[in-house]
């Protein structure tokens, strides 16, 4: 089968790997346009570029991928299947229609749970005990196609959303390769999807990582790990903005009723600081302007002092 691949972000470096490796004939890599990046603001391309330069692909990488000239351009190709890994704009109807078979997306969720720009991030905040991949027949609308294959997989109680998504990453290429070979014998169903079991996964914003102390150690634990890396879990000390990047839950921790944000204690465990319910030790941190370190070396550094309470700009 002609594949054409669409992707952008880091996700899709390992599907795109794992199309080459199994010998598949990837047509074309479309990815975002260039960016300027970094401190010099020097024009910088997709991860994916740089995979698909070194295995002498060939590139397009359209401002717009349902512009005239982008329709032109795909329909040359004469593509049987596209393959859609975290590309990064809306296709139209008219694009969707122009690969022989039918284009199909990699989601990092097991839909209908979770749609939307960040099902990783989303699945570790709610405290789920299980994530996946989807493979789907792509529709207009954003990720309601029918599926064509799921596979489950378990989230570890350290996971973090970083971590989450390397296995997932994996784990998409792995089923990619499965899907493709039904899909060449024609040996698949396609499932839709249940409207009524829909959970929404928008991009995260800058206040989702705010830490809301009253709620209970245990959600406020999820949260830390998976707004990773951005925005990042955090809080406030002395007015300046406190990110806070690994943290444990502690079983009951003091007798009396401390207030949320209240710092209990410092010691080997790290920071400990109540919530609405339960306690946590903070283990890595960083203040604003500051760099990240281990809870020890924070306190040493800023005298951090039992009774002190975090969350006050």
């Amino acid at each position: 089968m002609k594949i054409v691949f669409f992707g952008s972000a880091h996700f899709a470096v390992s599907s795109l790997e794992a199309l080459i490796k199994a010998e598949h004939e990837v047509v074309c890599v479309v990815t975002q346009p260039d960016k300027k990046k970094g401190r010099h603001l020097q024009l910088s391309g997709t991860d994916l570029k740089s995979k698909a330069t070194a295995a002498k692909l060939k590139i397009f990488q359209p401002e717009n991928i349902k512009s005239k000239e982008s329709v032109k351009f795909l329909k040359n190709l004469d593509a049987d299947l596209f393959v859609i890994v975290a590309y990064g704009q809306i296709f139209s109807q008219e694009v969707l229609d122009l690969p022989k078979l039918m284009p199909i997306n990699i989601h990092a969720s097991l839909l209908p749970r979770y749609r939307g720009a960040a099902p990783i991030n989303w699945a570790i905040i709610n405290g789920d005990k299980s994530s996946g991949v989807t493979i789907m027949f792509v529709t207009h609308k954003m990720d309601s196609g029918p599926v064509i294959m799921q596979q489950e997989l378990k989230i570890e109680d350290k996971d973090t959303s970083v971590t989450l998504e390397g296995k997932l990453r994996k784990c998409g290429a792995e089923l990619l390769i499965s899907a493709l070979k039904v899909i060449s014998a024609r040996n698949y169903r396609l499932v839709e999807q249940d409207e009524d079991k829909v959970i929404l996964a928008p991009k995260l914003k800058k206040e989702d990582g705010l830490i809301d102390w009253n709620t209970f150690a245990l959600d406020i634990h999820n949260q830390i790990r998976g707004t990773l890396p951005w925005p990042g879990a955090h809080t406030y000390y002395r007015g300046k903005m406190l990110k806070i990047f690994q943290a444990d839950i502690l079983p009951i921790f003091s007798n009396h009723k401390p207030v949320p944000g209240e710092v209990l204690r410092v010691d080997n465990l790290g920071i400990i600081v109540a919530s609405g319910r339960g306690f946590l030790a903070i283990k890595e941190l960083q203040l604003e302007a500051g760099k990240r370190m281990s809870a020890q070396s924070f306190i040493i550094g800023h005298k951090l002092a039992a009774g002190e309470i975090l969350g006050k700009k």
